[in-house]
């Protein structure tokens, strides 16, 4: 027999994952931030009026990445790995070579990498969760005419990224 909070809440773990690994870009960040979500939620559940609850949850989780990402940008900043400073074992030619798939996916999630978090949140919740103007207002905390406005202006920037200035203005 299920709880009242796991009948709500658990549909929506793949979500809460996906918003969160999007808005933090580390798995185990991700993994941790909807943990703690998870928790607090569960916490807090007894004062959930009902409604969506995916919405209520999403907040949550963003609210928790948020918090992270304050917290990491207090640390000291770490230098990255550089392989071709420290050496690399060589690699079979065929397994050095990227098929167009993989490079377009690359592509693409540096592109949204790229966005700025008020940007690629907005675009993540309606496009990849498919969530409405309205739930993403009440996730994320803003009128619905910030909403569009954001989500217009991710589309620009992620079209312009991936095809260039003159062909993201060509299309519609």
């Amino acid at each position: 027999m299920t709880s009242p909070f796991e009948q709500t809440m658990l549909p929506h773990l793949d979500a809460a994952y996906n918003l969160a690994h999007w808005l933090l870009r580390n798995e185990q960040d991700a993994r941790d931030s909807v943990q703690e979500a998870y928790l607090r939620a569960f916490k807090a559940f007894h004062g959930f009026r009902g409604g969506d609850g995916r919405a209520w949850l999403l907040t949550i989780v963003r609210n928790v990445c948020y918090t992270h990402l304050r917290r990491m940008q207090r640390q000291l900043p770490t230098e990255p790995f550089d392989e071709s400073q420290h050496g690399r074992v060589n690699e079979p030619a065929e397994l050095a070579v990227l098929d167009r798939q993989e490079i377009d996916h690359a592509r693409l999630d540096a592109a949204l990498t790229a966005l700025p978090v008020d940007l690629r949140e907005v675009l993540v919740l309606h496009e990849i969760e498919g969530l409405a103007y309205k739930e993403i207002a009440a996730v994320v905390g803003i009128p619905l005419g910030t909403v569009m406005s954001r989500l217009s202006r991710a589309r620009l920037r992620l079209n312009r990224a991936l095809l260039g200035p003159a062909q993201s203005e060509e299309r519609p």
